[in-house]
């Protein structure tokens, strides 16, 4: 909720913000947003089935391994069908939606965590130790680095942010905001190789072939430029949250009641053995994955290609493992501080952490809906395929047109949340045909990264925007689609703006994006 005070003249942006926020949040609840949004889908297909409303374009078929001419036409929800499908998948559209999963056994983990007190000993003692000049840059970089991780970062950091930042003396919605910013505004920066580098180059492969069979697209094909993006992600976003958010939300208020909260940094005797005891469980968890992880044939990789990363156990088990590593060390600082004197406080532990998610099972009923809606009448696909066709009937230079295919790319994302289905469709139009302006492959595939990052943060498709909005109004209850909207505007903004500004200065300076992967084509 935004700062009320009026000491001083608020700056227009920070006007404009408000404005925003005030009528985002006049909107119904988020809930009855997401019902709104189904039906539209389904009045809207119903209009595109009937005009026939098609495109058609070359697309990546993942089952063939092969580029190929498809036409995609709007599969109508306002039929016979429709209406079959509706009822019939209603169910399995909400067991399947991840975040729904995701969510509910990550927080038994820190349900544990917090309720035996764990969590906030752990954040005092970083507290203590730790700069607070150093609290936003650090939530910012570790926000992006956990995009390695894929969906763990935006269940586990995110509401670990706001606790930081509450830590601090600063307002939890900005750590929320600094967090989800990272993680998701910032998704496609890292200086470790996730598994959208494996994925999204085996497409950029397969497009670039179709014009020279020789010509291979390595994971490592990015690398060098989102290792500078990180950096360049965890400033700008440095400067967002220290000058933007955290002054137009002033002060932390428990539910607007006008007391502040102090967070008490005194470690007892008690707590402090609990808390060292608990670490070394900690660490000694953590040394137990490295260590399964290590050999080549190990149960943590990937059984086919041996890769840690793409397809492997670790990544597929990823929330699991994070409960385990919340929950053990988490158990032993509960029996040794008293908090759990019996099994009964645990399995009390678990029940308060399931009855704080109960807004985001309901919400996220519907949100399944409305996205599997999306996806099934092809609404994402068609626009698509339309933004292709845009972008190749423009003629202007390639640095110009590698900023228009970025800003046609986080268009498309606000309406299609998958990265690599978007990409499935752009890199068989995109490669060969700015391969045949003199543009490498990997050129293509960075500029659509930055636009598929940039605007996740205030995209409506995003299936994590119910969990942000429930751990949001945990903090504030009069926060909504508006408070969210406003407060990651900036971020989508400045972060577009100056990634494209850093990729364009790439493209002149010329320099590889990665080991052995140039700017240019055919040099």
């Amino acid at each position: 909720m935004k700062n009320t005070t009026k000491t001083k003249k608020r700056s227009w942006i920070l006007r404009f913000l408000d404005k925003i926020e005030v009528a985002g949040n006049k909107l119904p609840t988020p809930l009855t947003i997401f019902f709104y949004l189904a039906v539209a889908v389904v009045i809207v297909s119903g209009i595109g089935s009937a005009l026939g409303w098609s495109a058609a374009g070359e697309m990546y078929n993942s089952g063939s391994g092969t580029v190929e001419e498809a036409t995609v036409s709007i599969v109508s929800l306002f039929s016979v069908k429709g209406l079959q499908y509706m009822l019939t998948s209603a169910v399995t559209n909400f067991t399947s939606y991840a975040p729904l999963g995701f969510t509910i056994v990550i927080m038994l983990g820190i349900g544990v965590a917090e309720s035996s007190g764990y969590l906030n000993g752990l954040i005092r003692k970083v507290v203590k130790v730790t700069p607070a000049a150093l609290v936003t840059p650090m939530v910012v970089f570790i926000g992006v680095m956990t995009n390695v991780a894929e969906n763990a970062g935006y269940v586990v950091f995110i509401p670990l942010a706001a606790m930081i930042f509450k830590a601090y003396k600063k307002h939890p919605l900005a750590g929320i905001a600094a967090g989800f910013a990272g993680v998701s505004g910032g998704f496609s920066a890292n200086l470790l190789i996730g598994s959208a580098d494996a994925t999204l180059s085996g497409f950029s492969t397969a497009a670039a072939q179709t014009l020279d069979p020789s010509y291979t697209v390595t994971p490592l094909g990015n690398w060098f430029f989102m290792i500078v993006s990180t950096i360049l992600i965890t400033i700008v976003g440095t400067y967002i949250t220290e000058r933007v958010i955290i002054p137009r939300l002033g002060p932390y208020k428990e539910n607007g009641d006008g007391t502040l909260i102090e967070a008490s940094d005194s470690i007892s005797a008690k707590e402090e053995k609990a808390l060292k005891a608990a670490n070394w469980v900690f660490v000694g968890i953590v040394a137990f994955y490295v260590i399964c992880c290590i050999p080549k044939n190990s149960f943590m990789r990937n059984p086919e290609t041996g890769s840690l990363i793409d397809g492997s156990t670790l990544m597929n088990a990823i929330i699991p493992l994070f409960t385990l590593l919340f929950f053990i060390p988490s158990f032993v600082y509960g029996k040794l501080c008293g908090t759990f004197k019996s099994d009964k406080d645990v399995v009390s532990s678990f029940n308060k952490a399931i009855a704080s998610i109960s807004g985001f099972v309901a919400m996220a009923f519907v949100a399944a809906q409305f996205t599997n809606y999306f996806s099934y009448t092809n609404i994402g696909r068609v626009l698509s395929f339309k933004g292709a066709e845009l972008l190749k009937s423009l003629n202007v230079n390639s640095v110009v047109l590698v900023v228009c295919f970025i800003l046609v790319a986080g268009f498309v994302n606000l309406f299609m949340a998958s990265a690599s289905a978007k990409y499935a469709i752009f890199a068989p139009v995109f490669v060969p045909m700015f391969m045949k302006m003199g543009l490498s492959p990997e050129l293509t595939q960075v500029a659509y990264r930055i636009g598929d990052s940039t605007t996740n943060i205030i995209a409506p498709v995003i299936a994590w925007i119910p969990y942000i909005l429930t751990i949001m109004k945990k903090y504030d209850k009069d926060t909504g689609w508006g408070t969210l909207v406003s407060s990651m505007l900036p971020y989508s903004m400045a972060f577009l703006f100056f990634w494209s500004l850093l990729l364009a200065v790439w493209m002149i300076i010329g320099l590889p994006l990665g080991p052995g992967a140039p700017v240019f084509y055919g040099v």
